[in-house]
């Protein structure tokens, strides 16, 4: 009777079905049926951010290149299956950070109501919580590792097989006005675009050989191309073309042509150099083709590094997960007394970005520095994982 009207009084509503069900004991709450509880609400929480979270993830990743797409008149069918095919990787971005804000918020709105503190009253300790959090945060990140693992590669496949398609059957959908277009070892650079014309065309080109050419064209007409391999060809009026020599830079050729036709290869812009890109890739596939690499001496320090990051990517963002339950839990506690619900919002909001913007900056410290693929992915993840559990250690010892 004691334990019901405490309960009565400062717990939830929810927190009183289970005092009236009988369940509220002299030794404690059983300890299955709180893990259990507190499961429904941290994936109630989840679900709701999650939504959140694709929409703006949608909004920024699919609905921008929908819009790009649809002025160059592509078919509305081909533009639902490319955002079809984006849907994995938006999926396995909005699982972590809606983890972290979801777990915040259900858990500051056990501490504002007071449940967490009934847990204590009634003998249960702070392990039975986080075992719960882990669990769900756990469960999330298998589910996420495999969006990311295996329907990822799929849709990155399925996705540039239907660009090539595109731009096949319409070439300047590849082609932006006023922009400038790298490809392997050149660089496109084009003025006004029409849907059959470009002007003020300048491609610079150069070779292994250390020859640099300069082409450059006032008006140039974009063609399908019937050859394999091709993406486009651009039928360049009146072109300038400049060969220099890097070693004598005192001397140059030049020639002036009526027409120039120009090739662009779908390797040099949709492919990845060498093969089939790494984003394309199982995690198991990327490890063979990483100990393929080391094992050639020709392979480059930087192209293994490459695929060593994106072999990790594959792990720590859908794990992320795990890092963040660890961390909202003890946070939770520390901000959850006063409308815990809007503070994790607030904080969880905030961290996202953080760790977005971290791993943002991770992969290009690795991609064009050179730095460790394990550590500028993993990293992130380190620190929020230490800043939990240094919370929750000192959260136990008062």
């Amino acid at each position: 009777m004691l334990g019901f009207a405490f309960g009565k009084k400062i717990g939830s509503i929810k927190l009183q079905r289970f005092f009236s069900a009988g369940i509220f004991r002299l030794g404690g709450l059983r300890s299955h049926i709180l893990f259990t509880y507190i499961a429904k609400e941290l994936f109630l929480y989840f679900l709701v951010c999650f939504a959140f979270f694709f929409v703006v993830f949608f909004v920024n990743q699919i609905l921008l290149l929908a819009e790009t797409i649809l002025k160059k008149r592509v078919p509305v069918g081909s533009v639902v299956r490319l955002i079809a095919y984006c849907l994995p990787s938006v999926i396995s971005q909005s699982a972590p950070f809606a983890t972290l804000v979801g777990f915040l918020m259900c858990l500051g709105r056990l501490v504002t109501d007071n449940e967490v503190l009934i847990f204590r009253a009634s003998g249960q300790r702070y392990s039975l919580i986080l075992k719960a959090v882990f669990s769900a945060g756990l469960f999330i990140s298998v589910f996420s590792f495999v969006m990311n693992d295996y329907f990822l590669p799929v849709g990155t496949l399925k996705y540039n097989r239907l660009i090539k398609q595109i731009i096949a059957s319409n070439p300047a959908v590849e082609l932006e006005p006023k922009s400038i277009k790298r490809m392997n070892d050149s660089t496109l650079v084009t003025g006004d675009v029409s849907r059959n014309s470009v002007s003020d065309l300048v491609l610079f080109d150069a070779g292994e050989d250390g020859i640099q050419r300069i082409i450059a064209a006032g008006s140039s007409e974009v063609r399908k191309s019937e050859t394999a391999g091709v993406l486009m060809q651009l039928d360049m009026n009146s072109p300038v073309v400049l060969v220099l020599d890097k070693a004598d830079k005192s001397s140059f050729d030049a020639a002036v042509s009526e027409k120039l036709r120009l090739h662009v290869f779908e390797n040099s812009i949709i492919s990845y150099t060498g093969g089939t890109a790494p984003r394309e890739m199982t995690s198991w596939d990327l490890l063979k083709q990483i100990q393929k690499m080391k094992a050639d001496q020709s392979a480059s320090k930087k192209r293994i590094n490459t695929f060593v990051l994106e072999y990790n990517k594959k792990f720590s963002v859908p794990f992320g997960s795990v890092f963040f339950a660890v961390l909202a839990f003890p946070l939770a506690l520390v901000f959850g007394r006063k409308d815990g619900q809007t503070l994790g919002l607030i904080f969880g909001i905030i961290i996202s970005v953080l760790y977005w913007s971290a791993t943002v900056i991770g992969q290009m410290f690795g991609i064009r520095g050179g730095y460790s693929g394990f550590w500028m992915m993993w990293t992130p993840n380190f620190v929020i994982g230490i800043l939990g559990i240094v919370l929750y250690m000192r959260l136990r010892k008062k």
